[in-house]
């Protein structure tokens, strides 16, 4: 009978603890117990041969049995000191002898090794096996894509896309990999030394779904390139100097030209052109013509040039089918020959559907609609805005091309997604205008190429948008000079940007409790303060009047040069004296009923004088600034609000 050694320990629980610490030992790994025997020795036998004591284990693992269990050691070599003495660590098993040897395996049940002459069935590889085979597919797949055979691939637009691929809340982090920078082997974690060709720190970080520009890129560099908004490489990026920027550089023809009247009001607001690889955001309610004003840009950049010729303009939607958008091109007679539709949501595949025509612009409609796989969440909400303006900005500033984007707003007026997009982006216009009413004005917001005074003005039509050419009559009314209407009538000279209006305010005094009067088209509490002024500095009775105001045309007067046409306009409702049509006011009324002058006053006045008007009520501190104007209209200078009542509603002799 076979006589137990050391290393052959009956306690389950010792046999375990021998097992775990077998694994750490450099020998081959003993597996836990499993339904088939585990051989021992692997000298193959065609003949049975009779049992022959085990062979001795190595001095590894007798010494790691030791460690486990002193106590149960210790007893086994008193017990047998022969056996103990043959596991002797310059005592080694030759498995290419010809020594007679058979199969020792471990046997569950009963506890103990036993001999067998036929070696026993292969065990079926374990679950960590496969993960670990799996784990190095999936590097030598990783491997062979990121270095791809026959040279350096051509680059994709996508890859600005894909690039963006970070981790965080908005989206799961690729699996990240170990690349040997000096044989190319793979690993799924980093180890000090490559496994494969024994060199010393060569492996770096790398990230399957990140577009590397060649083998060798820096893992670490990338993935921090992949957070900024512009992409970058840094190697070929030096500073400058301006004068080494500017040398050469043809100011007047870098932006792309917008011909026509229609083109000359978008220029105006864009401040003299469309720069080339700027990202413009187009803001404004559902209705208000944004994507008709897109689509008629868009066929105004792709028709030909003096400088530049005819070039392909991609218009985009996610709302529409192309379809629908050619059908909205007929009816604003459209005809535009490189002006190409699509229809989509994926970035990546909108970059690469247009990379072959290399446009001359983008038309994105809209940024909320569009999305990137490679971040959670539905098109729309945050992350997703945020990630695709980003890329879409990188697209823009690395192939100089322009895009344009289409942004819904929320219910406070403010573009729907992240504040941060309004920052992304170079321009952020705004398209303002009643659905009731045919005037839009196009507003800008922010503009790193130009002023934010200006404003343009269109007429919606049924063939799409037109530019209105005197804007600064367009919320007049004809008046016939002897009718009744005229009472309760007053014109206001006012600035919105570099635009001057003419801006009708109607007035109506009625008898009626004081506060329960309605204000439409400017603040109620300044009204409200001008009417006060008017009953204590001016003495006019309006204890037992209601007062109604309204700005016409839908127009919001929030500036301050209005406060005299509303004072006109109050007391010439009161006074049933009408005001003549051909007189305008400008100016701003304290509290101790003196006038005050506004910016800008000579602009407002020769404005005015254009539009045809004799008279004009202005404060008496700007006539000295008026004086060197050569204009063909008489200006009424006035001290406070007595003097001003005095001069307009006088009976003419």
């Amino acid at each position: 009978m076979l006589r137990t050694t050391a290393a052959m320990l009956r306690s389950p629980s010792s046999l375990r603890a021998l097992l775990r610490l077998s694994r750490r030992a450099p020998l081959p790994r003993l597996h836990p117990l499993h339904p088939h025997p585990r051989p021992l020795s692997s000298s193959p036998k065609p003949a049975r041969a009779p049992l022959v004591p085990p062979e001795p284990l190595s001095s590894a693992f007798a010494a790691a049995a030791a460690a486990a269990n002193p106590d149960t050691t210790a007893a086994a070599a008193a017990a047998n000191p022969d056996t103990t003495a043959a596991a002797n660590p310059d005592t080694t098993a030759d498995p290419d002898s010809d020594a007679d040897s058979s199969w020792g395996v471990f046997d569950p049940v009963a506890g103990r090794i036993v001999m067998q002459s036929h070696p026993p069935p292969p065990l079926p590889p374990s679950s960590s096996d496969r993960e670990e085979v799996e784990e190095e597919e999936e590097v030598v797949e990783v491997k062979r894509r990121a270095r791809p055979s026959g040279g350096k691939r051509e680059p994709r637009w996508a890859d600005v896309a894909t690039a963006r691929r970070a981790a965080g809340k908005g989206g799961k982090a690729p699996r990240a990999s170990y690349v040997c920078s000096n044989c190319g082997e793979g690993f799924s974690q980093w180890w000090g030394t490559c496994r494969s060709c024994q060199a010393v720190g060569t492996l770096t970080k790398f990230f399957p779904g990140a577009a590397a520009d060649s083998a060798a890129d820096d893992a670490e560099g990338s993935h921090h390139a992949a957070r900024s908004w512009i992409r970058q490489k840094s190697k070929e990026m030096v500073p400058k100097k301006l004068q080494e920027v500017t040398k050469g550089f043809d100011q007047a023809g870098w932006r792309i030209p917008l011909p026509g009247t229609f083109g000359n009001e978008i220029s105006r607001v864009l401040g003299g052109g469309v720069v080339p690889g700027s990202l413009v955001l187009v803001g404004g309610d559902p209705g208000v013509g944004k994507s008709t004003l897109m689509l008629q840009l868009a066929s105004i950049v792709s028709e030909d040039s003096e400088d530049h010729g005819s070039s392909p303009v991609v218009y985009v939607s996610g709302e529409e089918s192309i379809e629908q958008i050619a059908n909205r091109a007929d009816r604003m007679n459209i005809r535009s020959k490189d002006l190409y539709l699509y229809s989509s949501t994926d970035i990546e595949d909108i970059l690469d559907k247009i990379q072959p025509l290399s446009p001359r612009a983008l038309v994105v409609d809209s940024i909320q609609t569009v999305y990137l796989s490679a971040f959670a969440g539905s098109a729309g909400n945050q992350v997703q805005v945020k990630e695709c303006t980003s890329a879409l900005l990188s697209f823009a500033k690395m192939t100089n091309i322009p895009v344009f984007l289409i942004g819904h707003v929320t219910k406070t007026g403010d573009i729907a997604g992240p504040r941060v997009l309004e920052h992304i982006v170079d321009v952020v216009l705004y398209m303002e205008g009643e659905r009731c009413l045919s005037h839009r004005l196009l507003r800008s917001v922010k503009n790193r190429f130009g002023s934010t005074d200006e404003l343009g003005v269109f007429e919606m039509s049924e063939h799409g948008l037109h530019a209105v050419l005197n804007p600064s009559e367009m919320f007049l009314t004809e008046h016939d000079s002897d009718s009744e209407i005229l009472a309760g009538l007053a014109v206001a000279v006012v600035l919105d940007g570099s635009r001057t209006f003419a801006i009708e305010v109607q007035a109506l005094c009625v008898p009626g409790s004081p506060g329960q009067g309605k204000v439409v088209g400017t603040q109620s509490k300044r009204v409200d303060m001008i009417i006060s002024v008017l009953m204590k500095q001016a003495g006019l009775k309006f204890q037992d009047n209601v007062v109604y105001l309204n700005v016409v045309s839908g127009f919001v007067l929030s500036e301050t040069a209005g406060d005299l046409a509303i004072a006109a306009s109050i007391c010439s409702s009161f006074l049933e004296f009408p005001i003549p049509n051909d007189i305008a006011f400008i100016g701003e009324i304290g509290l101790g009923g003196e006038l005050r002058t506004v910016p800008r006053m000579d602009k407002r006045v020769m404005a005015i004088a254009k539009l045809g008007y004799r008279k004009c009520v202005v404060p008496k501190t700007s006539v000295k600034l008026l004086k060197p104007l050569d204009l063909d209209i008489q200006i009424l200078p006035c001290n406070n609000l007595k003097e001003f009542i005095n001069t307009v509603f006088r009976p003419e002799a």
